[in-house]
């Protein structure tokens, strides 16, 4: 299984880690699930995933039929945008929040199905932020003010 992990200490990774061993159609509530095509960027080849995505992780499946994800992608700190790239092929971009991470590419089946993911893909990685930005801030605070 291949994860993408920006942050060892990521609060969902518990959650993430139990979904991942799950079927795609037993995670409760996911913002968006159906088929992305991954551009490989050693063989140029786009690979084809059933992929949900929920509470900022979009979990990889062979099918809708697997028993369990076979990776993921924690997408804190990501920045999502369309592209077009040489073929002229509208895709979605995952920028990392840093250079040593790799830049991800997928298309869906068609345009509407691009925009379709890159509204969920924004709403879910900002939806994140505001709880982890708190918990960070709970975390820094001083020792005195995290006292009962």
């Amino acid at each position: 299984m291949t994860w993408h992990i920006t942050d060892h200490n990521h609060v969902w990774e518990d959650v993430t880690l139990h979904n991942s061993n799950l079927p795609p159609l037993a995670i409760k509530n996911p913002e968006c699930l159906g088929l992305l095509h991954q551009l490989d960027r050693n063989t140029d080849m786009w690979v084809q995933h059933y992929c949900i995505l929920k509470d900022g992780c979009l979990y990889f499946y062979a099918s809708i039929r697997s028993t369990q994800a076979s990776g993921g992608l924690y997408l804190q700190g990501y920045r999502v945008n369309e592209q077009i790239l040489s073929f002229k092929q509208s895709v979605i971009e995952l920028k990392p929040p840093s250079e040593e991470f790799k830049t991800f590419y997928f298309c869906a089946e068609n345009n509407t199905e691009n925009q379709r993911w890159i509204t969920a893909l924004k709403a879910s990685i900002k939806k994140w932020l505001p709880l982890h930005q708190a918990i960070q801030d709970f975390m820094n605070r001083p020792l005195e003010e995290t006292r009962m």
